[in-house]
């Protein structure tokens, strides 16, 4: 079987079968791939099952159709070049929190643009959430957190990447170890640049006010996140109540949030998504700044809490200077031990060690990991 290299740019295949009409387009050797069943489908975009014969492994094989795909053949080579770059950077994206890509090519006689990425066999993270209805507010948290590490490593090229697209139906989650990933990088990329009938990229219930004008950063991103917060916490998709783009357009305009957000029970929740959809770009906060929100202090890296246990620890035993002990009491305590009560803060000072994972129940407040803790410390005595 040959390969099409796509690094250094496209080499004729041996199989004459390959369908190619310009040496400028990612040309892929269709029998690499042997395409499988169906997993899902939307508007505009199938995805099946398919085995890699040259990785010996299963990937998700990603068909969009673009009705205008003649105005991509018909680009000027710099404006081609450009997109294909930008989509050759996304191949090479390596991040925990990325689905990664693997190969992509324009079918230009069936107008169509396919993805090969990673597979997720437990889909979006809108239809795993849809089929366990009932969770603790915690594995929110945990789920926001990932989401955000993977906007932050987008965000942090030069220049940034920018999705322009993120919503629930295009993050995906492993339902095993509950690894979330954001995918649908390369589709968006490419309608940004080559859609003649498409100025504006999204989905109107998750588009920032500033994309509609053209005009935006990687902060849309950030809008965008918060609204997949509101309905992974409400089973509500956002602006729900309007009955067409129209309405949508002149809400997210003006300002007026979708009625789901009044529908987010807990107040922290409710609050954290208020916050990551203002209005104004400017009183929006950066992915890399909303990982420090106290909203996330449950979710934090397990080695800090049990670091700063341990420098609590040390204070307690008169082994600190004073400065030193003031200082960590007034801050790691208050980080590391707020939400414990008098009795298992005492034990855990005692015996430090990191918070125990939420088991999912409802989207509620309630705090399940501290009395988990509490029982091992009453059991230990």
């Amino acid at each position: 079987m040959s390969t099409v290299a796509l690094e250094n740019g496209p080499r004729e295949p041996s199989d004459k079968s390959v369908y190619t009409t310009s040496r400028t387009y990612p040309l892929v050797q269709d029998k690499r791939y042997t395409k499988a069943e169906l997993l899902g489908q939307g508007a505009c975009k199938k995805v099946f099952k398919a085995f890699d014969e040259a990785e010996g492994i299963e990937v998700a094989w990603n068909e969009v159709h673009v009705t205008d795909i003649n105005f991509a053949a018909k680009a000027q080579a710099e404006t081609r070049d450009r997109i294909f770059g930008e989509i050759k950077l996304l191949k090479q994206l390596k991040h925990k929190n990325i689905l990664a890509m693997h190969d992509w090519w324009l079918d230009q006689k069936n107008s169509t643009l396919i993805f090969i990425t990673e597979l997720f066999m437990d889909g979006s993270l809108r239809t795993y959430r849809r089929k366990h209805r009932n969770i603790d507010v915690t594995v929110l948290k945990r789920w926001a957190w990932q989401i955000l590490q993977g906007l932050v490593y987008l965000h942090g090229h030069n220049p940034p990447i920018i999705h322009r697209d993120l919503k629930s139906d295009n993050i995906f989650i492993n339902g095993t170890s509950g690894t979330i990933k954001i995918g649908d990088l390369g589709f968006a990329t490419f309608l940004a640049g080559f859609s003649a009938a498409m100025s504006v990229i999204g989905t109107p219930e998750f588009m920032a006010p500033e994309l509609y004008e053209e005009q935006y950063t990687e902060k849309v991103d950030v809008y965008s996140f918060g609204l997949c917060i509101m309905e992974l916490a409400t089973l509500e998709y956002p602006y729900n109540e309007c009955r067409n783009p129209a309405q949508i357009f002149r809400k997210v305009t003006q300002g007026i949030p979708p009625m789901g957000v009044e529908k987010i029970q807990d107040i922290e929740l409710r609050e954290f998504v208020e916050l990551c959809i203002r209005h104004d770009p400017e009183q929006r906060p950066e992915a890399r700044q909303l990982l420090k929100h106290p909203f996330f202090d449950a979710v934090r890296d397990p080695m800090s809490l049990r670091k700063n246990l341990a420098s609590l620890q040390l204070s307690s035993s008169g082994l600190l200077p004073p400065a030193s002990q003031q200082h960590l009491q007034q801050q790691q305590q208050q980080q590391a031990m707020s939400q414990l009560s008098p009795i298992a803060r005492a034990a855990t000072i005692a015996n430090p060690s990191p918070p125990c994972p939420a088991s999912p129940t409802s989207v509620t407040s309630s705090k399940p990991e501290l009395q988990q803790q509490q029982q091992q410390q009453q059991q230990q005595q």
